[in-house]
């Protein structure tokens, strides 16, 4: 029986070339043969339209001319988007298992028990991936939206408010939180838009709409570098189409 196989190596994902020039994932039935022995464990991961799913973590890969390896993110703009969201997804158990070998609690090791669960071999303890949960949010007023530069930003774009969720609150009380933590800003008539996976390493992308209510814009120099209110006629550089922040722009734009 035929599998995808999403092989990573130093954080880097193996893709695998097609004759007419486009990319995928290896799909075969035992692991590619350019590998070298894995380092991790080999994961089953859900199902991709009935196929089986496989991934493991390497410290060697021999270069061919059918192979190529590509940082996940970068890969978005290779892979058709179901198996690049499926490599995150792998990303993230293999970030998982990485970091997990030994007990918290204890100092066991931890041995795979489910595919998504470990177990101490010493004290038992059960463990499962851990999703840090984050929101977004695009404010509007009147017909200009604000959009600012993160310090941590790699590049000249602009994006989004957008912050963790803190132990305790709720989506909304973290957007209204952010928000006022990082602009000043007081907000109303929030949406919810959608939500999106972010395994860089292991988040989920909450987004929003919201209205501007009252303050003056004062950005937290400690995270944003810059920021401002602006018109579709007169946007600046923005996010690329895998994030929710463009997708939470290209909404407003298309109104």
């Amino acid at each position: 029986m035929k599998r995808y196989w999403f092989v990573f190596c130093h954080s880097e994902l193996m893709l695998e070339k097609t004759p007419d020039g486009k990319y995928t994932v290896p799909l075969s039935e035992e692991a590619p043969l350019n590998t070298a022995s894995p380092i991790s464990e080999i994961h089953n991961i859900t199902p991709l339209d009935g196929t089986e799913v496989k991934a493991y973590a390497t410290d060697s890969i021999t270069d061919t001319d059918h192979y190529e390896l590509c940082p996940l993110r970068a890969s978005y703009r290779k892979l058709p988007l179901e198996l690049y969201m499926k490599a995150g997804k792998c990303a993230e158990i293999l970030y998982w298992d990485a970091n997990t070998q030994y007990c918290g609690k204890c100092g066991g090791r931890m041995k795979l028990h489910t595919d998504i669960s470990k177990k101490c071999t010493q004290c038992g303890r059960e463990i499962w991936p851990l999703l840090s949960t984050a929101i977004i949010v695009l404010i509007h007023r009147g017909d200009k939206v604000l959009l600012v530069h993160a310090n941590n930003f790699k590049g000249h774009y602009y994006g989004l408010v957008a912050g963790f969720v803190e132990t305790g609150e709720t989506l909304e009380e973290a957007v209204r939180r952010e928000v006022m933590e990082e602009t000043g800003l007081q907000i109303k008539n929030l949406r919810y838009f959608s939500s999106q996976p972010w395994p860089y390493p292991c988040g989920l992308m909450v987004g929003f709409h919201a209205d501007y209510e009252s303050g003056e814009l004062h950005l937290q120099l400690s995270e944003l570098g810059d920021g401002g209110w602006f018109d579709k006629d007169n946007l600046p550089e923005i996010p690329e189409k895998l994030s929710i922040a463009r997708k939470l722009i290209d909404d407003w734009r298309k109104k």
